[in-house]
C-alpha cells in the first residue's frame, strides 16, 4: 500500500516522523516519506500514525 503526505493539509507537528522514524521525516518543516518507503502503508505503525496524523495529512492506498 503506497503512503502519501499532502503537504498543503501537513503543519509539521513530525508525529509521524516520532511514531515511524524508519519510515517518515520531515523536511522544510513538514512530514515526508524516506525514499524507498512509499510502499510501507501495510506497516501496522504506519497505519496508525496515519489515523493519528493530527493534520490528517498522511494517505495510504494502492
Amino acid at each position: 500500500m503506497k503512503i502519501s503526505v499532502d503537504r498543503e493539509a501537513c503543519y509539521g507537528s513530525g508525529d509521524c516522523a516520532f511514531r515511524v522514524p524508519s519510515v517518515f521525516t520531515v523536511v522544510d518543516g513538514f512530514g515526508a516519506v524516506l525514499p524507498g518507503h512509499e510502499d510501507a502503508g501495510d506497516d501496522p505503525r504506519v497505519v496508525e500514525a496515519a489515523e493519528k496524523c493530527p493534520a490528517q495529512a498522511i494517505a495510504l492506498g494502492e
